[in-house]
């Protein structure tokens, strides 16, 4: 079975007639969106960096920060939203500026809970990069919080990981929030 017949089940489910005028392209609608929300799963690591590493001097922090994101929730397919940043110390290779941004992208558009994503992004660019550190701040408001349940419109949740010089370094841990604003 198709996507869109299953979101047409779905209408059906929820007591609505998907024959009515205004729901009868909504699950070709809603399957079409609900694949570029999730178009993650079709590309690698290897795709998205696609030989952009380029040499450098440069063993200072690199940083990129308030990259938006949009992701899904795995566990209520609600979305969450937010920023991350995302810091990095070359070892003698930069990676190109967009693929940070790219990185980002691929695992945020996967079905995800914020704490996973906050790893991968990490994970990943230690792999391409093999940099003496690597930080990542993920702050998002999540829809599963704000539209049902506790219905808390103000909530942030934040998440951190430090690898290498960011766990090991207090002060390049510091020096990282402190250029990303969260620290004083």
């Amino acid at each position: 079975m198709t996507l869109p017949h299953h979101y047409r089940e779905i209408l059906k489910g929820l007591g609505e007639d998907p024959e009515r005028e205004g729901l009868l392209d909504t699950p070709k609608r809603a399957a079409k969106a609900m694949q570029y929300l999730c178009h993650g799963y079709e590309q690698s690591l290897d795709e998205i960096v696609n030989g952009a590493l380029f040499t450098s001097d440069n063993d200072e922090m690199v940083i990129l920060k308030d990259i938006e994101l949009y992701s899904l929730c795995e566990h209520h397919l609600l979305p969450f939203i937010g920023k991350a940043h995302v810091a990095y110390i070359p070892t003698g290779k930069v990676l190109g500026l967009s693929k940070l941004a790219r990185i980002v992208d691929m695992f945020a558009r996967r079905l995800q809970i914020q704490e996973n994503l906050t790893r991968q992004i990490a994970d990943a660019i230690q792999d391409v990069t093999q940099a003496a550190g690597v930080a990542v701040v993920i702050e998002a408001q999540h829809m599963c919080m704000m539209m049902r349940g506790v219905e808390k419109q103000n909530s942030t949740m934040n998440t951190s990981v430090m690898l290498g010089a960011f766990r090991e370094s207090n002060t390049t841990r510091m020096e990282f929030l402190q250029l990303i604003g969260r620290s004083k």
